[in-house]
């Protein structure tokens, strides 16, 4: 198969499979799932296969009558690569977790359509093509939200809804500025027009207002923590693998990648990205709601992610992308372990829970594992990610962002700890003993768990992929 036949099957799977699993799902719900997980899991296939290619420094087009719409280098099949391949485990996770809820059909319907969409996001060639799948995923992500149709539910849903669609609108404009500047939409004639000159500020003004709300950065935070009353393997794709990990890719892809920007946003960024760490780190360290820990979590370690691809030295950006990688192995994996946790004991706060580790002792090593991987606990894959970045803010001389960041640090283990002593360790606070979560369930925690301390044991693998990715980014100062 030629890497152009690859490279639409990664995209067209997922996104037109979509469509064809509610009415499977009418004749045989097996039949549905194992047929979502095979749509997801030819992207990771896919993925893997345009390694080879593109480590090369070649790479992949698609064009339709003339009109560039795919492209697919490092960083698009990197970015790729992580959703697929954490989007794959959380499907199977859903086999057990969903099974016995209403509208299953509109579930798998949504995830797989949002992975698509995420597919088609990552390797859009055209401005106009990304904004489309964005706002594809904001749809798909209303309907997750509002999973349980509650009326406070939907009202969350319908907040994450408005939030991310107006940081879309804002963005848009920003993209009509750009096409103004350079006359054209397509990302690689906008970086052969600016040949290294930088874009408007306003116009970096506009897509930033997108990317914030789209990764729930401070103050664009507050839709985030609420979307935890969705399912729990839908808050592990907004929080994890997909979602708010859009904004980081965009923010790569754009202003690394494609153009330069002025020197101060180097600054600006980064600060925002402080803020944002040490507020959420705050208020997971009170809150008592399991999932919203968890999701101020995500806010916070999503600064690390904008600081080491903000400050724009190699070894920042390198563990940008590693973060990425590790984060949504690690952070998958807590929000499914949160998921057989609040489905077995049917809560979701934190003081009335204890003991869990005597009857869930998989869940709780599971937890515990990927918990060492977002504190950044060597041999983890997450203590090499947040080491790169933290030597990249070293080397900017930025003193006051590097304390932020290692005060954030601090606090991301203190609150993680806090979370596994409450739910695991202690006496129990049930009346009856509560087992493991199904087959399907345990296997996917247990494997996000595994996958979070070999990234670290192997990481040179991941980390010549993400170097590699690099070096093609940084060409366009040149």
């Amino acid at each position: 198969m030629t890497s152009e036949a690859l490279l639409i099957l990664l995209v067209a799977a997922p996104l037109v499979g979509a469509f064809a699993l509610p009415v499977l799902g009418c004749f045989s719900e097996n039949l549905r799932n194992w047929l979502a997980l095979i749509f997801v899991g030819c992207s990771f296939v896919c993925s893997l296969a345009l390694i080879p290619t593109v480590m090369q420094g070649t790479f992949v087009d698609v064009a339709i009558g003339g009109v560039n719409l795919f492209h697919a280098d490092n960083l698009a099949v990197f970015m790729a690569l992580v959703s697929s391949l954490v989007g794959s485990i959380i499907v199977f996770y859903s086999f057990g977790y969903i099974s016995h809820y209403e509208h299953r059909n509109e579930y798998y319907f949504m995830v797989v359509l949002f992975l698509g969409a995420m597919m088609g996001l990552v390797f859009s060639r055209n401005l106009i093509l990304l904004y489309l799948f964005w706002e594809i995923t904001a749809i798909a992500c209303w309907r997750l939200i509002g999973f349980f149709r509650e009326k406070t539910y939907v009202w969350k849903a319908d907040k994450a809804f408005l939030v991310t669609v107006f940081g879309a609108l804002m963005m848009l404009i920003g993209f009509l500025y750009i096409y103004e500047q350079t006359g054209s939409f397509d990302l690689l004639t906008i970086k052969s027009v600016l040949h290294g000159s930088p874009v408007s500020n306003l116009a970096v003004l506009l897509i930033l207002c997108g990317i914030l709300s789209k990764s729930a950065t401070v103050p664009l935070h507050t839709w985030l923590p609420d979307a935890g009353v969705a399912p729990s393997p839908v808050t592990a794709l907004l929080h994890a693998a997909v979602l708010v990990k859009i904004g980081v890719y965009v923010f790569a892809r754009l202003f690394i990648a494609t153009f330069t920007v002025d020197p101060m946003w180097h600054t600006i960024v980064p600060v925002i990205a402080g803020v944002s760490a040490l507020v959420s780190a705050g208020a997971a360290m009170i809150d008592t709601d399991l999932k919203r820990i968890i999701a101020y979590s995500t806010v916070s370690q999503l600064a690390f992610i904008f600081l080491g691809l903000s400050i724009g030295n190699e070894i920042g950006l390198m563990g940008g992308l590693l973060y990425i990688f590790m984060h949504g192995l690690a952070k998958g994996g807590l929000f499914l372990c949160a998921g057989i946790v609040e489905q077995k004991t049917h809560t979701k706060d934190i003081t009335k829970m204890g003991g869990l580790i005597k009857t869930m002792p998989i869940t709780a090593i599971s937890f515990l594992l990927c918990s060492f991987s977002v504190m950044g606990i060597p041999p983890f894959g997450g203590f090499f990610s947040k080491y790169m970045v933290m030597m990249g803010a070293v080397n900017s001389n930025n003193l006051w962002i590097t304390i932020t960041f290692l005060f954030g640090g601090f606090m991301t283990i203190i609150y993680l700890f806090r979370v596994f002593s409450m739910v695991f360790l202690g006496e129990t606070k049930f009346a009856e003993p509560h087992r493991e979560g199904s087959y399907s369930m345990v296997l996917s925690v247990a494997l996000l768990a595994l996958l979070s301390i070999l990234g670290g044991i192997f990481i040179s693998m991941p980390s010549d992929f993400a170097g590699a990715a690099v070096k093609q980014m940084l060409e366009v100062v040149k």
